[in-house]
């Protein structure tokens, strides 16, 4: 019997998904690759394959999660496996880089980044934005990792030869140009299948770490999760017809790279231009934000996988 086959390596990220598939009675199995051995002789169990890897699995002691992840994926892919959120997908996941290239070939606007291996090679690229700020990025990140923002070189090189300085796990450290927004919120947008979902609004006035899973492990003061907020300016919230003509070359980001479930976010300057900064291929969804309008990311993606499971099936009929 085929089944549908969740790959991640945090479990607390995963549940919400899980219980969903359990409400629609959906045979399901997770493959939890924070370590693991991948037989090359053998074939694939049938069914199909949805990957949760995240670029932060360092971050919870599955250093290696991701590599291993991309290992099983190519094995999955080249028996012809139904995958989605393969291997491409995992590629951008960890390297921004790659998602800005990826981004600017559909037209969408990035802000200006140099990446830098080494402290030296930080400081060099930094002198680019001498007289305006800038924020300093992990390449291979999520949760914010390594986001740090400056007004001026001297600032930086205190960080960097200082004993809060953040190494990123593959090395490369992005300098970027800080977007100074009017107002403190950037913009996430959802997509399942490919297709948009829902924009959320995510308030930023309490710093740069902003995690919309309700499970969060990032142990900062800045995530919400958890945490009580004023009825009148929640952390999150979901934009009623939010619509944007930036929606389609997303779409399109998406398309291009054979992804069909990611959270793409963006910030508006003060002239209204719309800058994308992230790509995230192992989205979670904020429980409170969706209750309160009566949308639900979760159900929407377990609802998109019964319907790919049951088009498995569907063809497997035809060629008995």
């Amino acid at each position: 019997m085929s089944k549908i086959y969740v790959i991640h390596e945090n479990t607390e990220w995963t549940v919400h998904l899980t219980k969903r598939l359990e409400e629609l009675g959906l045979p399901y199995e997770e493959w939890h690759l924070g370590e693991g051995t991948l037989d090359l002789s053998q074939e694939p169990p049938e069914g199909i394959f949805y990957s949760r890897m995240s670029a932060s699995s360092h971050t919870r002691g599955n250093r290696y999660a991701p590599e291993y992840t991309a290992q099983v994926l190519a094995w999955l892919e080249a028996h012809g496996r139904k995958v989605f959120n393969g291997s491409r997908a995992l590629q951008l996941e960890v390297s921004k880089v790659k998602q800005y290239l990826e981004l600017s070939k559909q037209g969408v606007e990035t802000p200006k980044t140099i990446a830098a291996v080494g402290k030296e090679q930080i400081l060099k690229a930094a002198e680019s934005f001498e007289g305006r700020p800038f924020i300093t990025k992990h390449n291979r990140a999520g949760k914010g990792l390594g986001v740090q923002l400056f007004q001026n070189l001297e600032s930086l090189k205190d960080y960097v030869e200082g004993p809060d300085f953040e190494e990123p796990v593959d090395g490369v450290t992005l300098v970027q140009e800080y977007i100074s927004a009017p107002e403190s919120f950037i913009t996430r947008c959802e997509f399942i299948g490919g297709k948009f979902l829902y924009a959320v609004k995510v308030d930023t006035s309490e710093g740069f770490e902003l995690c919309p899973a309700d499970a969060c492990s990032i142990g900062d003061l800045f995530c919400p999760v958890g945490e009580e907020q004023p009825e009148e300016k929640p952390k999150f919230q979901i934009l009623d017809g939010f619509h944007h003509p930036v929606l389609e070359r997303y779409e399109k980001v998406l398309a291009a790279n054979d992804i069909q479930v990611a959270g793409i976010e963006f910030i508006f300057d003060k002239e209204g231009n719309v800058y994308t900064y992230d790509i995230n291929t192992n989205t979670n969804y904020n429980s409170d934000a969706e209750a309160k309008a009566e949308k639900y990311g979760m159900l929407e993606l377990a609802v998109f996988l019964a319907q790919e499971l049951q088009k498995l099936e569907q063809n497997e009929q035809v060629v008995i």
